[in-house]
């Protein structure tokens, strides 16, 4: 080895003793009489002493040739620090120079290498070599290794097996786009690569693996934000012999214990919400929880007093903003701007104030009494200074609307802690939903999803397709879906069967999906299972908002590596060889 010791490890026990040391210069401090390095590798800084008089001249005249990033090798000996500094672990100790060398020069960085940078997120990135050297990102990467350590011995811990499965599938129809492969031994056929391993799992389930899991690579072909990238990384799970409740109380458990391993966090039990109470008083399937903020249906209480925009409402529902009574005008019109937003699509935004001695003060008071708005304040359970905002039009649209009013206004009264956590499980969602614009039914989750075995019968008559229920669940942790599976489909005639209602003729279902409706029949067990977001879970306990903090090389929002200049064109002969001709097609 070329170092002793790394430059996190020494403290004040070690001081008399002579050391070697390798890494980074992260900053030179020129005093003079006494010249200090600070010396940098993953696990900490040292700070270097030079002092004139004391230590070689020749070492001194080698150190002031150092810039930033430089790699140098130093010997010399550990020395208590006259002025100690508490915010780094090495702080009470210093190196007293005897021996320096450089190991390789550096160019000036394109940005700071510091906790705090001066660069932009796409310069950082086309350097993401040099970004990952800063200890803010070294640490999401460190938490995202911790994490998958965690999950790898809780799941070994319950006799889970970890099997790979290919890359390299067979493009399907449904969900999201997939990426393809052309293959070159196959002139004018293609791969595509797996948007999970949804049913090679099921077949090792069919295989007698009743327990399998994998952290796994998936690709998805669509457009990109800040939780998503076109390649991420899946905790992918499956269960033989299982019903639901074994499903939830298995990951349940996984949850806990990273919360506990990872946070040092005690969870007793995740609580649940069905799917449509979530939709009724979050307005979403995914609700944030770590604060209340319910909402309030206010049609028979406000409708038939002659004010148009409510009578005439499908929805008229709101929220009681708790201590909000005193916002000014300037902040109710900065709401009214917000809900009005194009992508929310309200009209207008009605507010009720209650003031001092319960009067209730509202933007619609020629249409009410204060008899009538005394009932608005026992709808919301509102006290005085409670500012209640209401929202109507038609159901679906309105929801939307005031679940997003909500998150804004917990966002507002700091109720979205990134330090606290509210996991939740969201169950017995819609098997179906129809889509207008294509003129059929679309799975809520995937085709391989089981109904409800109480709704099974709701199938068979066109006018309750709709209400079947899925023996599907979502992981939910701050606002934040970070999983999702079912209970799947065993029986082939069944699979068949939701295949017929998602469009599929019986030639396309066997063309794209026969290698498991055969599986099917020899002997398929009852299983499910559960896959979560492993980028999305290291976020969230790492407190940000993006995913792409905790992936060591991302793509930006266009889906390119800025760094390796990629996607990029490919040689003629390249495309000759796969059999292919190019006509980029404008949009």
């Amino acid at each position: 080895m070329l170092r002793s010791h790394t430059n996190g490890e020494l403290r004040q026990e070690n001081v008399g003793q002579t050391v070697t040391l390798v890494g980074w210069v992260q900053r030179t401090r020129d005093k003079g009489g006494i010249l200090w390095i600070d010396l940098r590798d993953r696990y900490g800084i040292t700070q270097l002493a030079l002092e004139e008089g004391v230590e070689s001249e020749a070492v001194r005249e080698v150190a002031r040739t150092l810039g930033r990033e430089f790699v140098v090798s130093v010997t010399g000996k550990v020395a208590e620090r006259y002025s100690k500094n508490a915010h780094i672990a090495t702080g009470d100790i210093e190196i007293r120079v005897e021996q320096l060398d450089v190991l390789n020069p550096a160019k000036l960085p394109p940005f700071l290498i510091e906790d705090e940078t001066d660069g932009g997120d796409e310069l950082r990135m086309k350097y993401r070599y040099l970004d990952l050297r800063r200890t803010p990102v070294r640490n999401n990467l460190m938490l995202r290794h911790r994490m998958a350590q965690a999950v790898r011995r809780y799941l070994d811990g319950q006799d889970f097996i970890e099997v790979e499965t290919p890359v390299l599938i067979k493009s399907t129809p449904e969900g999201a786009r997939d990426f393809v492969v052309p293959s070159r031994m196959n002139p004018g056929e293609f791969y595509a690569l797996p948007q999970s391993p949804q049913t090679f799992k099921q077949l090792l389930m069919v295989s007698g693996f009743d327990r399998y899991f994998q952290i796994v690579k998936c690709f998805r072909d669509e457009d990109l934000r800040a939780d998503r990238q076109p390649e991420f990384t899946q905790i992918d799970c499956e269960m033989a012999f299982v019903e639901q409740e074994d499903i939830l109380n298995t990951f349940e458990g996984l949850v806990r214990y990273l919360f506990k391993e990872i946070k040092n966090l005690d969870f007793p039990t995740v609580p649940r919400m069905e799917y449509a109470d979530a939709m009724r008083w979050y307005g979403n399937d995914k609700p944030d929880v770590r604060f209340d903020m319910k909402f309030v249906e206010l049609n028979d209480v406000v409708q038939g007093q002659g004010f148009p925009v409510f009578d005439s409402a499908e929805l008229v529902v709101g929220i009681n903003a708790a201590t909000c009574a005193a916002y000014t005008r300037k902040q109710l019109d900065e709401l009214t701007n917000f809900v009005k937003k194009p992508q929310l699509g309200a009209t207008g935004l009605v507010y009720a104030r209650v003031e001092a001695g319960g009067v209730v003060k509202s933007s619609v008071d020629k249409f009410y009494s204060q008899e009538e708005l005394q009932k608005w304040k026992t709808a919301f359970n509102a006290n005085e200074g409670d500012l209640l905002l209401i929202l109507a039009g038609p159901a679906d649209k309105t929801r939307k609307a005031l679940s997003e009013l909500r998150l804004e206004m917990g966002q507002r009264l700091g109720l979205r802690d990134k330090d606290t956590f509210a996991p939740l499980w969201v169950v017995n969602f819609p098997l179906l939903e129809y889509i207008e614009e294509e003129g059929r039914y679309f799975a809520m989750h995937h085709p391989f999803t089981s109904p409800k075995p109480d709704d099974l019968h709701l199938l068979d008559n066109p006018d309750t397709i709709g209400q079947a229920r899925a023996n599907a669940y979502d992981l939910v942790i701050n606002g934040v879906e970070v999983g999702g599976g079912s209970i799947r489909i065993h029986d082939r005639a069944v699979q068949a069967r939701m295949f017929s209602l998602l469009g599929f003729s019986p030639e396309e279902a066997q063309a794209q999906f026969g290698f498991l409706l055969d599986a099917f029949e020899y002997g398929a067990p009852p299983h499910g299972g559960i896959a979560f977001g492993f980028d999305r879970l290291c976020s969230l306990f790492g407190g940000a908002d993006s995913i792409r903090d905790f992936i060591a090389f991302p793509k930006n929002n266009s889906g390119r590596d800025v760094m390796i200049d990629s996607p990029s064109q490919i040689s003629d002969k390249q495309l000759t060889e796969l059999s292919i001709k190019t006509a980029v097609v404008a949009k």
